[in-house]
């Protein structure tokens, strides 16, 4: 009973540090912090349910790092701060094509979610929803397609586009493991396409 009270103050305290509504947004020294899912949780006990809640949150710093997590308490205020201390802990940097887009197209797989992610051309903005969204945006990325098919749980959604950005590769890595220098792994990619264009 006195472990509960505890909880309860604590969750109290931190209530007022911690203001703010499922749809908020919060940049600490460059890091931006989304809310994705928020969601009551109930366990059934000797004397009725207990209540509480699990957040699910998106940060990155808008320059190619982001990382996700996932908390769970008796507030809502509590939930946020671990599941943001986690998805910091977790952040995965991927490489993006002129700091704005991917260098190519990309799939994951989470559960039943499926979800697609295209480069595109500057001025297209993000064409993605939802969970994808909040990942693509606080990534920063500005100009991408995105599509998911299958599951539309947040959980499995946000999972499956780490797992399309997990496989992004850029031509420096890609010549590294070749052995090759940057030029050549683009100047084949471009010859290859002028090629395909005298083709047509």
């Amino acid at each position: 009973m006195a472990r509960g009270n505890e909880q309860r103050g604590d969750g109290g305290q931190r209530r007022g540090r911690d203001r703010g509504g499922p749809s908020e947004e919060r940049a600490e020294s460059d890091i931006v912090e989304k809310l994705v899912h928020i969601n009551r949780v109930a366990a059934t006990v000797k004397g009725g349910r207990r209540f509480s809640f699990a957040a699910l949150m998106v940060v990155g710093d808008q320059k190619g790092r982001v990382g996700y997590g996932h908390g769970k308490a008796r507030e809502v205020p509590e939930a946020i701060r671990k599941a943001t201390e986690e998805a910091k802990k977790t952040m995965i940097r991927v490489p993006l094509r002129e700091s704005r887009t991917l260098h190519h197209d990309g799939a994951g797989r989470w559960g039943a979610g499926k979800v697609m992610v295209r480069s595109a051309p500057p001025g297209t903005g993000v064409i993605a929803g939802g969970p994808m969204r909040a990942v693509l945006e606080t990534l920063g990325v500005q100009d991408v397609v995105g599509k998911s098919v299958g599951s539309s749980n947040p959980y499995n959604m946000v999972r499956a586009t780490f797992e399309a950005l997990k496989a992004q590769s850029s031509p420096r890595q890609i010549a590294s493991k070749r052995g090759k220098k940057v030029a050549d792994v683009l100047g084949r990619r471009a010859d290859g396409a002028s090629a395909a264009a005298d083709g047509e």
